[in-house]
C-alpha cells in the first residue's frame, strides 16, 4: 500500500494543530503591542492634560471665563445645551461586561479545548465517530462549566457597583423667569444630574460633594479636598482660589495633584465651600483620560504565559509521537487506516484531554471556598494567579493603616505627654463654627476631656482659617472667672512666629531662639515618625476686648503640639509575617511621601530594603527599573503610569506579580499586575480592573486566598504531571510493541475507553489535599519541570508495561493474531488499574497510604475504577471494543506488578526530590 496517508496524515497534523494555537499565541502578541502603543498615547495624553490645566491654573478670574464663553452668572440654557449636544455627557463610561455569546466563546478558546478539538477533527476526517462523540463531549461538558462559572461571578460583581444617581448645585442663566424659580435656587442654583454639567458650568461645592468635572476654584472658604482616589495621599489637601504664577512648570513634568486652585473629577470636598467653573468633564478630564487608557486590554498574567508553554510541549511531544507511531505501525502491520487511528488515539492519550473541566472544576471549587472568607473572586484564573505570586505590591493608605486619621500625641515643648495643650485644641476645635476638617474629627474623638471641660467655657468669637495664616482661632470664656482665652491652632512654622512666650512646665517662659529651634526639631521628630503636626498656643485678653481680629494673633504663649497618624492595622504585622513565610515578598506603592511610608512599614515589620520616588523611576530605563525595583520595598511619591511601570518591571524580572489597590489610580497597575485585588468600597474603574475584590480590605484575608490558590495549582498540576507521564509511559510501550509484536498492543477504541474512564475518575482530584509543604512557597506553571517529570517517571509504567508484554505472551501464550484479544484485553486491565493507582503514588511526595493520605472522593474514585476494569471485560460492550475476559491466574500476576510498579516509583521519586529539589 501507498505511503501517502502517512504523509498526508502528517500534513493535516501539523496544519491542524499548528494553526489554531499558533493563531491565539499571535493574537495575544498583538494585544501587547497595541498595549504599549495605547500607554504611550496616554502619556502623552496626560502630560497635554495637565500643561493645559497648569495654565488655566495661572490665568486671572475674568480672563479664564472669557476663554471658557461663560460668566460669574454662568451659562444660558441654550448654550448648556449645545455644548451637551457637543461634548456629550459628563460620564466615564464603564467597560461593559461581556456579553454570554463573547463569555462562551472565551471559554472554549483555551489551548486545551484547541488541541482536542484538532483530534476531534482529524478523527472525524476518518470516519471514527465514535471517537468524535467522546472528545465532543469532553470538550462540551469543560467549556459550559467554565462558562456558567464566569457568568455568575461576572453578574455578582455587576451587583457589588453602587448605583446611585449624583447631582451637582449649578448656577445657569435659566430660562424660567424669577418667578418660576424658589428663593433658594434664585440665589444658589439648582441642583442637575451630574452627568448634564459642560465645562463653563459654574459649580458650587461644599462639604461632602463629589467634585464633577476637573474645575478650576473661584472662591474658596476652608476647602478642604481628598485626593487619595488619584494621588494616593492620606490627607485632604486645601485648595484655594489664588491664580497661580505663570512660568517653570508649563514647559516641564507638571505635578497636577499640587496645582492648589484646580481640583478634579473623582475627588471629593472634605470640609469648606467653593464655587468654582468647569474646565473638563467626562473622558476628557484627567480622571476620564486615566480610566480610558485602563480598560479594555489586560496583560498576558503568568497562567496565560505559563498554559501557553504548556500547550507547546505538548505540541510537540504530540506532533512527534504522531507520526512515529504511524509510520511505525503503518510499515510493520501494513494496515495504515488502523495504525492512523491507533496513532490518533495516542495523540488523545498524551493530551490531558479533561484538563479545562479540570481546571474549571478546581477554580470553582477555588471560588466558592473564597467566597466563604469574603473573597468575589472575578476571573477564575486568578485564582491560581493569586497562589503563584511571589511578590505582592500593595498600597498604603487602608490596606496598612486604617485609613482613617487618629490624634497620636498631645506634647508640650519639651516632648512630655501634656493634658493641658489636649485640652486648649479641643475647645479650638469644639467652638470653631466652619465646616470642620479630619483633623478636627480627631481631635473631639476625645469625649473624656470634653464632657469634663465645655461646661466651664463659653464661646466669644473666632477668626476663621485662610491658607495666608494658616491658623484659626477662637474666644472663649471661662465661666468661673469672666477670663476671655483667645486659642490658636495652626502649621508650626505660622505659629512659632506669633508666639513670644512658651509654656515649660507649670512656667511661662520667654521664647527663645534655642526653645524655637527645639520646637522645629519636635516637629521634624514627629513627621520623621509619619505624623502630621499642628502646633496650639494662646493668650489671655483684656477684660471685655472688642471683636477679635487676625491682628489680636500675636503675642501668644505657645503650648505644645498635637500629632496625627493615620494608624497601621492590627493585624498588618501578622498577614505581613504569614505572607513573607509564605514566599512572598511585600512591597508598597504608594501616592504618599517617603517618610510616613518609612514610618508605617516600621511600624508594621516591613523591613524597607530601598525606597524609590516618583521622579527617580522617570529617570530609569526599562532595564535599571527592573534592577532596582529587586532592591526597593517602598515607591513614593508614585503617579498612575508610574505604578503600572513598577508591576511591569517586577514581572520582567521574572516574578508573578499581585497588586492590591482601590483608587483610580491603581487602576493600570491592576490591570498590568498577574492577579489584580480591590475592595468593594473601591472606585469602579478599580474594581472592574481587578480579578479578585475583597469584601474587607485585609492582608490576612488575601494571605488565606495565596494559600487557597496554591491548593488550587497543586490539583491542576497535579493531574497534568499524572495524565503526561502516565501516557508517555504508554507511548513508550507503544514504540516497542510497534517492533515486536504482529499486532496491536491496543485497539484504537479500547485506548480511548481507557482515557475516558481514567479522565473522569480525574475530575474528583479538585476536591483533594494538598501537603502542607507543598502550600509553603510560591507554585509556578513550569513546562521545563513538566517535560522533565514526564521523562523520568513515565518510562516506569513502560518497564512493568512491558513486563505485562512477556506475561501475556510467555505465560498466556497470546502471541498470534489470533490470540491478540487476550493480549490486548491484559493490557487493557493493567494499564487501567496502574493508571488509576499512580495517581495517589504521584500526589504526594510522602509514602502513600501511609504518611499522606488521598481525599475519600478520589479514593473512592480509584476504587470504582478497579471495579469497572473487571466488569467491562465482561459485558457486551466490552466484547464489541474487543475485549475478553482474563484467566483468574492473571490476576496473581497483575498484583505482583502493581506492587512492583509502586515501590520503583516511591524509590525514583526520593531520588527525583534529592536531585531536584522537587515533586509537583
Amino acid at each position: 500500500m501507498s505511503r501517502s496517508p502517512a504523509n498526508t496524515t502528517d500534513s493535516l497534523y501539523r496544519s491542524l494543530a499548528g494553526f489554531p494555537l499558533g493563531l491565539w499565541r499571535w493574537v495575544l502578541e498583538r494585544r501587547k503591542s497595541k498595549e504599549r502603543a495605547r500607554e504611550s498615547a496616554l502619556r502623552e495624553t496626560e502630560k497635554a492634560i495637565a500643561r493645559d490645566l497648569w495654565r488655566l491654573s495661572c490665568l486671572p478670574i475674568p480672563e479664564l471665563l472669557q476663554e471658557l464663553g461663560t460668566s460669574e452668572a454662568g451659562l444660558e440654557e441654550e448654550e448648556a445645551e449645545r455644548r451637551l449636544e457637543e461634548i456629550g455627557y459628563n460620564e466615564v463610561h464603564s467597560e461593559k461586561p461581556p456579553s454570554w455569546a463573547q463569555m462562551l466563546l472565551w471559554s472554549y478558546l483555551n489551548p486545551f479545548a484547541v488541541l482536542l478539538s484538532v483530534m476531534a477533527v482529524m478523527a472525524g476526517w476518518l470516519g471514527e465517530w465514535y471517537g468524535v462523540f467522546i472528545m465532543s463531549m469532553m470538550i462540551g461538558v469543560s467549556v459550559l462549566l467554565r462558562f456558567f462559572q464566569e457568568f455568575e461571578s461576572s453578574r455578582a460583581v455587576e451587583k457589588l457597583k453602587a448605583m446611585v444617581r449624583t447631582t451637582a448645585m449649578v448656577r445657569r442663566r435659566w430660562t424660567e423667569t424669577e418667578s418660576d424659580l424658589p428663593a433658594p435656587e434664585m440665589a444658589r442654583g439648582r441642583e442637575i444630574p451630574l452627568r448634564m454639567i459642560v465645562p463653563g458650568d459654574i459649580i458650587y461645592l461644599s462639604a461632602g460633594d463629589m467634585i464633577p468635572a476637573d474645575v478650576r476654584l473661584l472662591s474658596t472658604r476652608d476647602l478642604f479636598v481628598s485626593q487619595a482616589a488619584l494621588s494616593g495621599e492620606a490627607f485632604p489637601v486645601e485648595k484655594f482660589d489664588s491664580p497661580m504664577a505663570p512660568g517653570g512648570g508649563a514647559e516641564g513634568p507638571v505635578d497636577v495633584f499640587s496645582l492648589p486652585n484646580i481640583a478634579f473629577l473623582g475627588t471629593n470636598v472634605i470640609s469648606g465651600t467653593a464655587t468654582a467653573v468647569a474646565l473638563r468633564t467626562g473622558s476628557s478630564s484627567y480622571f476620564g483620560a486615566l480610566a480610558k487608557g485602563v480598560r479594555g486590554y489586560r496583560a498576558t498574567t503568568s497562567f496565560d504565559q505559563s498554559v501557553s508553554r504548556v500547550s507547546w510541549l505538548l505540541v510537540k511531544v504530540i506532533g512527534t509521537m504522531i507520526p512515529i507511531v504511524l509510520l511505525l505501525n503503518g510499515l510493520t502491520k501494513g494496515n495504515w487506516t488502523e495504525a492512523f487511528l491507533f496513532a490518533l488515539a495516542i495523540g488523545v492519550g498524551l493530551t490531558p484531554a479533561m484538563l479545562p473541566m479540570i481546571v474549571t472544576g478546581a477554580l470553582a471549587k477555588g471560588a466558592i471556598s473564597l467566597s466563604r472568607r469574603k473573597v468575589i473572586t472575578k476571573r477564575l484564573n486568578a485564582i491560581q494567579n493569586i497562589g503563584a505570586i511571589d511578590v505582592l505590591c500593595t498600597d498604603k493608605t487602608g490596606t496598612l493603616t486604617h485609613d482613617k486619621i487618629i490624634l497620636e500625641r498631645f506634647l508640650d515643648v519639651d516632648g512630655e505627654e501634656s493634658p493641658e495643650v489636649l485640652e486648649y485644641a479641643y475647645l479650638n476645635s469644639y467652638y470653631q463654627s466652619g465646616l470642620r476638617n479630619l483633623l478636627d474629627a480627631a481631635v473631639l474623638e476625645q469625649r473624656e476631656v470634653g464632657l469634663r471641660l465645655v461646661s466651664h467655657f463659653q464661646k466669644v468669637d473666632e477668626i476663621p482659617f485662610d491658607f495666608e495664616r494658616r491658623r484659626m482661632s477662637v474666644v472663649a470664656r471661662q465661666v468661673s472667672t469672666g477670663v476671655d482665652w483667645l486659642i490658636t491652632k495652626g502649621a508650626v512654622e505660622e505659629m512659632i512666629r506669633i508666639c513670644s512666650h512658651v509654656k515649660k512646665g507649670r512656667e511661662v517662659i520667654p521664647f527663645s531662639k534655642e526653645m524655637k529651634r527645639r520646637a522645629l526639631a519636635m516637629r521634624d521628630e514627629l513627621n520623621s515618625d509619619g505624623m502630621r503636626v499642628v502646633a496650639v498656643a494662646y493668650k489671655e485678653l483684656p477684660a471685655h476686648s472688642a471683636t477679635v481680629t487676625a491682628a489680636d494673633e500675636k503675642d501668644l504663649t505657645f503650648c505644645g503640639f498635637i500629632a496625627f497618624l493615620d494608624p497601621p492595622k492590627h493585624d498588618a504585622g501578622p498577614a505581613i509575617r504569614a505572607l513573607q513565610k509564605s514566599g512572598v515578598e511585600v512591597k508598597v506603592i504608594t501616592g504618599d511621601n517617603e517618610i510616613v511610608t518609612s514610618r508605617i512599614c516600621d511600624w508594621v515589620g516591613l523591613e524597607i530594603k530601598g525606597i524609590l520616588r516618583g521622579f527617580e523611576i522617570e529617570k530609569l530605563s526599562d532595564e535599571e527599573l527592573i534592577a532596582a525595583s529587586e532592591k526597593t520595598t517602598a515607591f513614593v511619591k508614585m503617579a498612575p503610569l508610574q505604578k503600572a511601570r513598577v508591576i511591569r518591571a517586577l514581572r520582567a524580572g521574572g516574578h508573578a506579580v499581585g497588586f492590591l489597590g482601590d483608587g483610580i489610580n491603581d487602576a493600570p497597575a491592576l490591570r498590568e499586575a498577574d492577579v489584580g485585588i480591590s475592595v468593594d468600597t473601591a472606585v469602579d474603574i478599580a474594581k472592574e480592573s481587578a480579578d479578585i475584590i475583597l469584601l474587607e480590605k485585609s492582608l490576612l484575608i488575601l494571605e488565606e486566598a495565596v494559600i487557597e490558590g496554591r491548593r488550587m495549582f497543586g490539583n491542576i498540576i497535579k493531574y497534568i504531571k499524572m495524565t503526561t507521564s502516565s501516557n508517555f509511559g504508554n507511548v513508550l510501550s507503544v514504540l516497542g510493541s510497534g517492533l515486536l509484536l504482529p499486532f496491536l498492543p491496543m485497539k484504537p477504541l479500547q485506548l480511548l475507553i481507557i482515557n475516558l474512564i481514567y479522565d473522569l475518575s480525574q475530575t474528583l482530584i479538585p476536591w483533594d489535599r494538598m501537603d502542607d509543604e507543598f502550600l509553603a512557597k510560591p507554585r509556578k506553571w513550569e513546562a521545563e519541570s513538566i517535560g522533565r517529570f514526564m521523562a523520568f517517571i513515565g518510562p516506569i509504567s513502560s518497564i512493568f508495561d512491558y513486563v505485562t508484554f512477556a506475561v501475556l505472551w510467555f505465560v498466556f501464550q497470546a502471541n498470534s493474531p489470533e490470540r491478540q484479544a487476550l493480549f490486548q484485553s491484559g493490557w487493557f486491565v493493567e494499564s487501567l488499574l496502574s493508571q488509576s493507582l499512580i495517581v495517589h503514588m504521584i500526589r504526594t511526595r510522602k509514602i502513600p497510604f501511609l504518611q499522606s493520605v488521598a481525599a475519600w472522593p478520589l479514593v473512592v474514585a480509584t476504587i470504582l475504577v478497579f471495579i469497572l476494569g473487571q466488569l467491562i471485560l465482561v459485558t457486551p460492550f466490552g466484547a464489541a471494543a474487543g475485549l475478553v475476559p482474563l484467566p483468574i491466574s492473571f490476576y496473581f500476576w497483575l498484583w505482583a506488578i502493581l506492587l512492583s510498579y509502586c515501590v520503583l516509583t516511591q524509590i525514583v521519586k526520593n531520588w527525583y526530590v534529592r536531585r531536584f529539589g522537587e515533586w509537583l
